[in-house]
């Protein structure tokens, strides 16, 4: 073979192995590209894991100090006010120290973790579960006055409430009664496929309420697993109002001064507010409760984190009936 022709052969047999060398660098850089991409994700997600276990154990902890102020409440007895401990808002507070693992207080790489809280009266709105006898599945009329008298003095339509009556009695279980009883109560047959029975006040879209309506009222109802009425000690004007019968919108807020100096111990000092009264227009409201709702609010890192709970009071036992995540979202987010 002459000489250019050997020459030749080399040149190609170098390229072709230049060639194959820079393919298998070439792959050897993207699967450690992938290997590093799939280590630095798992890294990721155990982080977000361990943020989340983080996150569940403080605002259960917060849970726990509300359940614990609501229960040395009970000890205490009396009538439910917001001159009390448990009405005092818990102020954000700085919880990274308590979150490093490290004893000698190394917490320069710790989450800035704040947590706050505050505990509301659930009866301080209208319960909407008042609004149905489950005994025959039929409206309370008083109830149904008093709902529409709430919508007409925040400026909803009264048409909302009748909606929200009928609705809330579509979805409500008819309790078992003797035949007679049955026949007498019964002013409307069950659907054959009820609807769901909302648990908050903003399911009650699935009941078709128009959303509207609903930012607008939802200060002002609940939505509780039983018949609870209004206290009188915490609820707003609006509120007031609508629980009793006959009371105009300056008297009601008579009512709010008045008890902000002192708390009414008893529905007699609501009489002497607000005289000339219907005789049973204050039958259906309380100077106490036994539901509460609890929010606790966690800033850890750039994650805001809330949840929302509702407990109840069993003499000295706190139980929680319900438990949401309100929302989680990052700082300067939308």
């Amino acid at each position: 073979m002459s000489r250019p022709a050997r020459s030749d052969r080399q040149r190609r047999q170098r390229g072709a192995a230049l060639l194959t060398a820079m393919i298998i660098v070439a792959l050897v850089a993207t699967l450690a590209g992938s290997m590093i991409w799939q280590q630095w994700r798992a890294i990721q997600v155990e982080a977000a894991e361990r943020a989340r276990a983080q996150s569940a154990w403080i605002l259960s902890g917060a849970l726990d100090w509300a359940r614990l102020i609501l229960r040395e409440d009970a000890k205490n007895g009396g009538v439910d006010h917001l001159g009390e401990p448990w009405a005092v808002p818990l102020a954000e507070a700085r919880l990274s120290t308590f979150l490093a693992a490290d004893k000698d207080n190394n917490t320069e790489d710790a989450p800035d973790a704040f947590l706050s809280g505050v505990i509301t009266d659930a009866t301080a709105r209208y319960n909407l579960t008042n609004l149905v006898v489950a005994t025959g599945n039929r409206i309370d009329p008083l109830e149904m006055a008093a709902l529409q008298r709430l919508c007409e003095t925040v400026g909803v339509s009264a048409d909302v409430a009748t909606r929200i009556a009928n609705a809330l009695r579509d979805a409500t279980p008819v309790v078992a009664v003797a035949a007679a009883a049955s026949a007498a109560a019964m002013t409307a047959p069950a659907p054959e496929d009820p609807p769901l029975m909302p648990r908050s006040v903003s399911q009650l879209g699935w009941l078709g309420i128009d959303a509207e309506a609903l930012r607008t009222l939802a200060p002002y109802i609940v939505i509780l697993p039983e018949k609870a009425w209004v206290n009188v000690n915490t609820a707003p004007r609006e509120v007031l109002v609508a629980a009793i019968a006959g009371l105009d919108l300056a008297t009601a807020e008579r009512i709010v001064q008045s008890r902000q100096r002192v708390p009414l111990k008893s529905i007699g000092d609501v009489s002497a507010l607000a005289p000339g009264l219907p005789a049973d227009s204050l039958a259906r409201v309380a100077v106490g409760s036994n539901f509460f709702e609890v929010r606790g609010r966690l800033r850890l890192g750039d994650v805001v984190l809330e949840q929302r709970s509702l407990v109840q009071r069993r003499g000295l036992d706190v139980l929680v009936l319900q438990r949401e995540r309100v929302s989680a979202r990052e700082q300067g987010g939308s």
